[in-house]
């Protein structure tokens, strides 16, 4: 296996992400509970949600973009609530910094800085995770999202726009990530080789075709894997 680059997934890889999506969530909803009582009634943080699942549904198009599903899910409640105008940039800025307010997994941070002295690393995710407001972005070559892109993983096309921008071979770039399906079997078809951050230790998914090169169950694992690579593999 001779790698030359390296691609990470962010949420759950790095870090757990459901607490900061609750935070974000109840974040916006004080904030609506303070200036838009209104609205906090009508769409508590359970109906909030369901909105936004529904506007996901009726807008495929959208499903590479969870920033702008979310952005429309609150102009859809105000205007349910005869607000024609909703202050999206406003809370947009209280979702976004809650959502970036994440706890990096314990191996996560000595990880990337090992990791990051030797290769290029670039981050690939379908969320809207931002490397600067989470303290990270000097481990990164480039950060890739499925909104710039256009597509989300699985799609070979964000794995094939990050190769692309590392100028190096798919087959000589090592994908890392905790989803089976997004991650392991997106990259693997794309010619990728495939680390899974199984941090439960949960089997493979038998209808998931090959098993990943690597079923590791932390960031501490992989780094202590790819330091004894010699140094031509």
């Amino acid at each position: 296996m001779r790698i030359l680059a390296l691609t990470l997934d962010l949420d759950d890889t790095l870090w757990p992400v459901l607490p900061a999506l609750e935070r974000a969530d109840h974040a916006v909803d004080a904030w609506l509970q303070q200036h838009h009582p209104d609205v906090a009634r009508a769409w508590p943080v359970t109906a909030m949600r369901e909105l936004r699942m529904k506007v996901a549904t009726e807008r495929p198009d959208l499903a590479h973009d969870f920033s702008t599903q979310r952005q429309l899910t609150l102009e859809q409640a105000f205007a349910s609530c005869g607000t024609a105008s909703a202050p999206v940039d406003a809370l947009w800025e209280i979702y976004f910094a809650a959502r970036n307010s994440v706890e990096l997994y314990s191996d996560s941070l000595p990880a990337l800085q090992r990791l990051s002295a030797h290769w290029p690393i670039v981050s690939l995710t379908n969320g809207n995770a931002d490397l600067e407001r989470v303290g990270i972005h000097m481990h990164f070559h480039h950060h890739i999202s499925a909104r710039d892109t256009g597509v989300a993983k699985p799609d070979p096309g964000i794995f094939l726009a990050a190769a692309e921008h590392l100028g190096v071979p798919p087959e000589n770039i090592l994908h890392i990530g905790d989803d089976a399906e997004l991650d392991v079997v997106g990259a693997r078809d794309v010619g990728m080789r495939t680390a899974w951050i199984n941090r439960q230790r949960a089997a493979w998914p038998a209808g998931l075709g090959r098993a990943p090169d690597l079923d590791l169950p932390d960031m501490t694992a992989l780094v202590e894997w790819i330091e004894r690579q010699p140094p031509s593999a």
